[in-house]
């Protein structure tokens, strides 16, 4: 009777053992594809990226008789000085260096001023449960849902106002408080925009 007991722990014993074998195989089999798939995905997203920036070190006769995704046999800097101080935009050819620090001078407070206030909404939105929070919170994360092709036209007659309204307070005060310059309306409006995201993120 013992040995017939011990046979069959023997057996349960094995047949356990192999299932968790078995388990552990498609478990890294699972993990092997999902890793795979996932660095075959970040190839593909970057492969733009990576032909930009080694094209951005060819030569005009390398880029027109070479390979796209082939590695710059002569690297230089020349087109990204260039681009940088001769680049023709619009109507001059003084580069783009000019709209790189006016994108700085916008982005950057911007930025700043949308997520320290939307860390005060996502603060107060979590810690203080007034009555209407719920509904005050879905009515800035509608905001995150407006596609932006939608607010250009908008964007544009609030500059447009905020331009004249900067104007007539200059001819009437003396002041116009920045609403006359246009990098400070643009801050305005994408500190606004942007309220319903940095809300989200802090909430």
């Amino acid at each position: 009777m013992s040995s017939v007991t011990s046979s069959t722990v023997t057996s349960a014993a094995t047949l356990s053992q192999a299932s968790d074998s078995r388990n552990n195989n498609a478990r890294w089999i699972g993990r092997i594809v999902i890793y795979g798939l996932l660095v075959i995905f970040a190839v593909l997203y970057l492969m733009p990226l990576f032909v930009m920036l080694t094209t951005s070190f060819k030569t005009m006769d390398e880029i027109q008789n070479g390979n796209m995704l082939a590695l710059p046999q002569s690297p230089t800097f020349d087109p990204w000085v260039k681009a940088w101080g001769e680049a023709c935009v619009g109507l001059t050819c003084a580069g783009i260096k000019g709209y790189f620090w006016n994108s700085i001078k916008m982005v950057v407070p911007a930025v700043a001023i949308s997520t320290i206030m939307g860390a005060l909404n996502g603060y107060i939105l979590t810690k203080w449960r007034f009555p209407g929070h719920t509904l005050v919170f879905g009515l800035m994360l509608f905001a995150c849902f407006i596609p932006f092709q939608s607010v250009l036209l908008p964007m544009a007659t609030i500059l447009g106002s905020l331009g004249r309204f900067g104007v007539t307070l200059q001819n009437a005060t003396g002041l116009s408080f920045g609403f006359g310059n246009s990098t400070v309306n643009l801050v305005f409006v994408h500190v606004v925009y942007g309220l319903g995201f940095t809300t989200l993120f802090f909430r």
